[in-house]
């Protein structure tokens, strides 16, 4: 067996349906010959994206592979990995290498020593014996402890040599860890006597799977729940204790219920400080259940840690709370403040959430696409910039995985390879990315790979003509050299790829066209709406300090 046919064995092993890459890297073909479906994409970027998306949306059981060229290739992709890496997403890099005796050589790029700061290891196989071994050690680390990409360079001189045999592979095991038992009774015992508690969940809930542990403790102390950008969907957000996620923009009950607490209780979340997540409070008590021990007390002064899987963890609190606590306590009174903020948050933003003024309010294109698809049968993700500020704080998700949301790194363009990895992986799901035209810019003509490749998404393009978001900050060089103007026919060019593509003016036009562009994906076509919205910058947004 030569290398090439040993790494395919592995990866089919390993339970890998899909690779996702850009030539030239032998890897590919010999996927293709052993089973595995190939798709090749127009950049290495949005081909990460859709590893990416694999790995989450099956809370990292389907790891995405993404393999991609040596030299240029490798060069390209980092951005992609370096995104993944931010969102601690487990997915598995293959760059081919230089040969051997020129690995080391400058100029050449040598990936898994200049990805090493972006991974969460990166390691070459220099020797046809070491394959199995190589690829072990990279399951194991993508299977356990806290996500992030791992590479594992294959130089090309090494594709035709033997692997000895017998390959001697079985799949690598995935190991849970929990939680010191005192420190968890010190936990319970300060969430029983807080007289406001608040949790804040993290994607660490997702990839536990701990989606019901997490109800049950907070229907148990009554307790309101938030969510990061990456956690959302990880709690119903139709549940009566739901504030919402957090990002930049925020509903105000987030804000008001987080500047009101005494103990905040986050799981599965890493507590970074980031100008794209919530602005938490410093003078409260915190628990922090978190995965990474390198993440405790990182940028938020800690009360109480309790280190691993946030499932574990939650049956551990669990426990202990059902002997403090008893049964569940009473949440009328807070599930009422909830709501009433809840009101008074959507009467001040409802005007703009169903305008009837052209060019088009996004908030309003955005409320009525909610009011349309089947949000539980639906995966949608914003992009960076306004779309996700927009978006984020409005949507309400009811099932878990079904809100792709990031936001500690922000690469215009992400959402679309966003979207069509989790139409890989849940081709029974309407998946849905929002983008503006500075993302298009960006992974564009990637949309083709969504036609060729026949990935049927809802692209939703919000089409201001201009860099909107920063026209405050260019007002010199937007005035004098029109610097933040942009332009475009995007839905002319969908139509010129061989996607389905409409431009839409009129409020009364946006719901029928929505229908249209579900219709379309329906069929195996994957569409691009684009909406002429106008420069709206405003966003919901309240400090810290200020409920």
């Amino acid at each position: 067996m030569k290398v090439r046919e040993a790494v395919a064995e592995i990866l089919t092993r390993e339970g890998v349906e899909v690779l996702i890459g850009y030539p030239v890297n032998d890897i590919i073909e010999q996927a293709a010959v052993a089973g595995i479906r190939p798709v090749v994409v127009r950049q290495e970027r949005t081909g990460l994206h859709m590893a990416d998306a694999m790995s989450r949306v099956t809370s990292g059981d389907r790891v995405g592979v993404f393999a991609m060229q040596h030299g240029p290739g490798t060069e390209n992709a980092y951005g992609g990995i370096a995104q993944a890496y931010s969102e601690s997403v487990p997915i598995l890099v293959l760059p081919a290498g230089y040969p051997r005796r020129l690995a080391h050589v400058e100029p050449n790029y040598h990936a898994s020593r200049q990805m090493a700061t972006v991974t969460k290891s990166a390691e070459p196989i220099v020797s046809a014996a070491e394959v199995r071994n190589v690829l072990r050690r990279a399951f194991t680390r993508l299977r356990n402890g806290r996500g992030g990409p791992v590479l594992v360079e294959i130089p090309i001189d090494l594709w035709e040599e033997e692997v000895p045999e017998p390959l001697g592979y079985t799949p690598a095991l995935r190991a849970r860890y929990g939680p010191d038992p005192a420190a968890v009774r010190r936990a319970a015992r300060l969430l029983a006597e807080a007289e406001r508690p608040v949790v804040y969940a993290g994607q660490g809930v997702h990839y536990a799977k701990a989606w019901d542990q997490l109800r049950e403790l907070a229907e148990l102390l009554a307790a309101p729940v938030t969510t990061s950008l990456e956690g959302k969907s990880a709690f119903p957000e139709d549940h009566p204790l739901a504030l919402g996620s957090g990002g930049l923009a925020i509903p105000k009950a987030v804000r008001r219920f987080l500047d009101a607490s005494d103990v905040i209780f986050g799981v599965g979340c890493s507590f970074t400080e980031t100008s794209f997540g919530t602005q938490l409070p410093l003078d409260k008590r915190v628990v922090h259940a978190t995965l990474d021990p390198m993440h405790l007390g990182k940028d938020l002064p800690v009360e109480i840690g309790l280190i691993g899987d946030a499932g574990l963890t939650l049956d551990a609190l669990l426990y202990e709370l059902r002997r403090l606590v008893g049964s569940a306590r009473d949440a009328a009174p807070v599930e009422a403040e909830i709501a009433r903020v809840r009101e008074e948050w959507l009467a001040e933003w409802m005007p703009r959430l169903t305008s009837d003024e052209t060019p088009l309010s996004p908030y309003r294109v955005l409320w009525d696409l909610q009011q349309t698809v089947d949000v539980a049968g639906t995966i949608i993700t914003h992009d960076a910039g306004s779309p996700r500020d927009q978006l984020s704080p409005f949507w309400t998700t009811t099932r878990p995985l079904t809100y792709l949301g990031w936001g500690k790194t922000t690469q215009l363009g992400y959402g679309l390879g966003l979207a069509m990895g989790a139409k890989l992986a849940r081709p029974d799901m309407l998946c849905v990315n929002v983008w503006g035209d500075a993302a298009i810019g960006f992974t564009g003509m990637d949309f083709e790979t969504a036609v060729r490749e026949r990935i049927p998404i809802l692209s939703v393009l919000l089409n201001n003509h201009s860099m909107a978001i920063e026209l405050s900050r260019m007002p010199v060089s937007t005035e004098r050299y029109r610097s933040t103007d942009i332009s475009g026919d995007y839905a002319a060019f969908a139509e010129a790829l061989g996607g389905y593509g409409e431009r839409i003016t009129e409020p009364g036009d946006i719901v029928p066209a929505i229908k249209r562009g579900i219709a379309a994906t329906e069929a195996g076509r994957p569409a691009l709406l684009e909406f002429m919205t106008s420069k709206e910058t405003s966003v919901s947004r309240y400090p810290r300090g200020s409920s």
